[in-house]
């Protein structure tokens, strides 16, 4: 027997043994989808109702302006002709080689197939034509409801990034030189990454960001060092040790969003603001939420107000002996923090001597790219979810965040995992954002209704605590970062709200990259700067214009700030030397929690 005999028996084996491994896994996969939790039609994308208006304006459109859509028909005809001869007329020279393309660059196709082999040139320069005579076609419409266009636009957007040629096999050379390079075991590490996936979320493909078993919470990951001193149903209250031999006297307090979990300020020491708050010589205190289950359905907004917030605030004042803490509130947990402020100016509660915002929407009066996810239909979809199960299930959070940039969260890394068959990279952000927490149901439909929909507490009508809550009782100092690039709180949306706070002393400051990047931005290490103006007078785009561009972390500026407003240096207090004795180390037990192990 040859070399080469022996060489393709044993290909062929290899080859065998991995049809046995699809068998037992092709089984596998019918069990896990078995599982699948049902959700409403509604979660799932567009109902009907959007095609027929999206139709119906494309008639009305053909109607009224018959030599407009010609137009593009003819151009987009064209263009698709003329990418075929030039490919047919490379072959009939004898070359296998694609003809030049000046296209546009994209990421996904970053293969020299893509550029240099006629199919897959091909291929691409169709795709892009394709996606291009779409967004034309859209624009296009006229006479039709804004909201209705943005929907459009965005599910379109959804079509032209699902179709791409590098989520198919065939039309993915990546993947296919991964299948033949490795005889096929990509494609089965690729099926077994799959499953598991769908085992570990109850049928549901949630695409796994991150290797889930590099990092365990308070080992690897949430490492700063401090006791839990409080816990009730909704929080643990995380008081750090001092670093320093004296601190301010007027302590930190920052609730982190519940949304997700209070360590994406904790990842790794390099990182981590906790850490840089506390060298900075403050007392800092930290709420960790409770990842709520179905027990929760009927916890609203009020127990996040008064269990939470005016409970830490009341904790961090009792321990530290003062009148008035420092405030810190990110994302919904800033828009949280300003109805207690509301609040407490109601009740004649003093306790907050200033206020600092990260990436928090006051005002939703322009819905930006949640426009999609905030009209009725969708909502009507949230509310059955929440009356079924109690509460809203992290992953349709975490799916329709996931969709506002769906290359990047969705498609790329299933293309990774499913079709090249690769381990999840060991990467604690992404770890982080696959960490999800539920949201109970009354609390959610309340923010997605009374905020998100109606724009009460902008609008100076939002009920509660036989209270009528208004943004502009907010009179604390303000300090309000928003990020440049932020798809979930746009900076427009967020310093439209801060004008609107009834504060004498307001400031405005803008990190450059998005909701997370641009808020975890230590100095060390000088990545993104930051932009600085006083004067919030000015419309938005003005103010972006007018303002100093400054380089570096925005954390020292913000520090600099909060110090004119925490006063004399006191000695450094301990956790336990108060009333409230140590419960456990830090990070406590509540972020531990993890969401897809509750939904059954």
């Amino acid at each position: 027997m040859t070399i080469n005999e022996v060489a393709a028996g044993e290909s062929r084996a290899r080859l065998e043994e991995n049809l046995e491994r699809v068998e037992e896994l092709s089984k596998r996969l019918v069990s896990a989808l078995t599982r699948r939790h049902p959700t409403p039609q509604a979660l799932n994308g567009p109902d009907s109702a959007l095609y027929a208006k999206a139709a119906q304006a494309y008639v009305q459109e053909w109607v009224n302006n018959p030599a407009k859509l010609i137009e593009q028909q003819v151009s987009f005809w064209g263009k698709t002709v003329t990418t075929f001869v030039e490919a047919q007329q490379q072959l009939a020279r004898g070359k296998l080689e694609a003809p030049e393309d000046p296209g546009p660059s994209d990421k996904r196709f970053k293969n020299p197939l893509w550029d240099n082999h006629p199919y897959f040139n091909y291929v691409k320069q169709q795709y892009l034509i394709n996606a291009d005579a779409i967004h034309q076609a859209v624009d296009a419409i006229e006479d039709m409801d804004e909201k209705e266009k943005r929907r459009l636009r965005y599910f379109s957007q959804q079509i032209v990034d699902m179709f791409a040629p590098t989520n198919f096999l065939a039309t993915n050379p990546d993947a296919l030189m991964k299948a033949v390079e490795t005889e096929g075991e990509s494609l089965v590490r690729g099926l077994e990454n799959l499953v598991a996936d769908l085992e570990a979320n109850n049928g549901e493909l949630v695409v796994r960001l991150a290797d889930d078993n590099a990092f365990e919470i308070g080992e690897n990951i949430a490492t700063a060092q401090g006791e839990v001193i409080y816990r009730n149903r909704m929080m643990e209250v995380i008081q750090y040790n001092p670093t320093t031999e004296q601190v301010q006297e007027t302590p930190v307090v920052l609730f982190p969003p519940w949304i997700n979990k209070f360590y994406i300020l904790d990842l790794k020491p390099q990182n981590s603001m906790i850490r840089w708050v506390v060298d900075q010589g403050y007392t800092l205190f930290v709420v960790s939420w409770i990842n709520p289950d179905a027990k929760y359905r009927d916890v609203g907004l009020e127990a996040y107000v008064e269990e939470g917030f005016l409970k830490a605030i009341d904790v961090a004042k009792e321990v530290c002996d003062v009148d008035k803490v420092n405030a810190v509130g990110y994302c919904i947990a800033g828009t949280t923090l300003s109805l207690t402020l509301s609040l407490m100016k109601k009740r004649g509660d003093k306790s907050v001597r200033s206020a600092t915002f990260f990436t928090a929407l006051t005002d939703f009066s322009d819905q930006g790219e949640f426009t999609p996810f905030l009209q009725d239909d969708f909502a009507d979809g949230i509310e059955e979810e929440i009356n079924q199960e109690g509460i809203l299930p992290s992953f349709i959070m975490a799916r329709t965040f996931s969709f506002l940039r769906s290359n990047d969260l969705i498609y790329g890394p299933a293309i990774r995992s499913y079709m090249m068959g690769e381990t999840p990279p060991a990467f604690d952000l992404l770890y982080w954002n696959g960490d999800g927490a539920n949201l109970p149901g009354r609390m959610f439909s309340q923010y997605l209704r009374g905020l998100c929909q109606r724009n009460e507490f902008a609008e100076g009508t939002l009920e509660m605590f036989g209270e009528t809550l208004s943004v502009k009782d907010v009179d604390v100092p303000v300090m309000s970062i928003a990020t440049e690039t932020d798809h979930i709180a746009a900076a427009r949306d967020v310093y439209r709200g801060v004008q609107l706070m009834g504060s004498r002393s307001k400031q405005f400051v803008m990190g450059q990259s998005g909701h997370i990047a641009g808020i975890v931005n230590p100095p060390s290490k000088g990545k993104y700067g930051h932009y600085v103006l006083e004067d919030m007078s000015l419309d938005f785009e003005t103010w972006k214009k007018t303002a100093e561009f400054r380089d570096g972390s925005w954390w020292p500026h913000w520090e600099a700030w909060l110090k004119k407003r925490s006063g004399k240096k006191v000695p450094a207090r301990i956790p336990g030397d108060s009333a409230y004795e140590p419960i456990c180390p830090a990070p406590g037990t509540y972020v531990k929690l993890k969401a897809a192990k509750q939904i059954q």
